[in-house]
């Protein structure tokens, strides 16, 4: 059933909660080594920050809207009655925050009846807040951002990131073997959400991934289309967690094109 709800009202909160969130991972960032494990692999790592970061975003949602669906990486999952469910990534790029390299962000995308309507990534280190709502563009701390106007591939810088599988990384590897010769540079800064709101506001003319999961992408891909980024699968499909890419207009096509040629080598 949809349901009516404030959209307004939901963006508020998933910023109030993402800045709340990043401020934690700077609290403790001096303890970052701190209750470190493994998931998928030796190499996808989890620490209690992450889990902390998580709990007090969906610990706040449980408390003001019970109603809502959750989605969090850290395994926080519940359907609910209200139409809403809220997407979490409470820290993305847990293995620069280990290492105190300063790429890594907290990412909220709020998805009302199937449709993402807001995100938020706020980026700690640099104190930046990307926000969104649909149909209203986006911004980065209250100012208006767009994607840039490169048009011409072979000057363009791309961004990507690798799998936590080794042997996922090496197929990836050889995409880029593909795809490196025909662009200016390629950067693999190692947060999915920051990668695309660096789309967003010009940092990057483009970005391709594959093996995402919902929450890496829920947030930042509504911010990198709402300031005029081209979103797709690799096929030129609608986005699909695993396969994503967002470029200028300019360049989108034949970056997709690339892609499409590298993945089936």
């Amino acid at each position: 059933m949809n349901l009516v709800v404030d959209i307004v009202e939901l963006f508020d909160l998933a910023v109030d909660l993402a800045q709340r969130a990043s401020q934690l991972l700077l609290d403790e960032a001096p303890d970052r080594a701190e209750d470190v494990a493994t998931k998928s692999s030796r190499t996808d790592m989890v620490t209690a920050v992450d889990r902390a970061s998580e709990a007090l975003i969906v610990g706040t949602i449980e408390k003001e809207r019970p109603d809502d669906g959750v989605l969090g990486e850290e395994g926080s999952k519940r359907d609910g009655t209200s139409g809403v469910r809220w997407i979490i990534d409470p820290l993305d790029g847990t293995t620069n925050y280990l290492y105190g390299f300063p790429v890594y962000a907290v990412s909220i995308g709020v998805e009302v009846n199937g449709e993402v309507e807001a995100g938020v990534v706020v980026h700690p280190t640099l104190q930046e807040v990307f926000t969104a709502r649909r149909g209203e563009g986006a911004q980065c701390n209250g100012a208006t951002i767009a994607v840039s106007d490169k048009a011409d591939l072979s000057t363009a810088l791309i961004g990507t990131g690798f799998a936590y599988d080794s042997a996922r990384r090496g197929e990836q590897a050889r995409w880029l073997h593909h795809i490196l010769p025909s662009v200016r540079d390629v950067r693999r800064a190692g947060a999915a959400a920051v990668d695309l709101c660096w789309v967003a506001c010009g940092r990057l003319d483009g970005y391709y991934e594959a093996g995402l999961s919902p929450w890496d992408v829920a947030a930042g891909e509504l911010i990198a289309r709402e300031a005029g980024a081209q979103t797709s699968d690799f096929e030129g499909g609608p986005v699909r967690a695993d396969h994503v890419i967002a470029a200028t207009p300019g360049i989108g096509p034949p970056l997709r094109h690339l892609v499409s040629e590298a993945v089936k080598l």
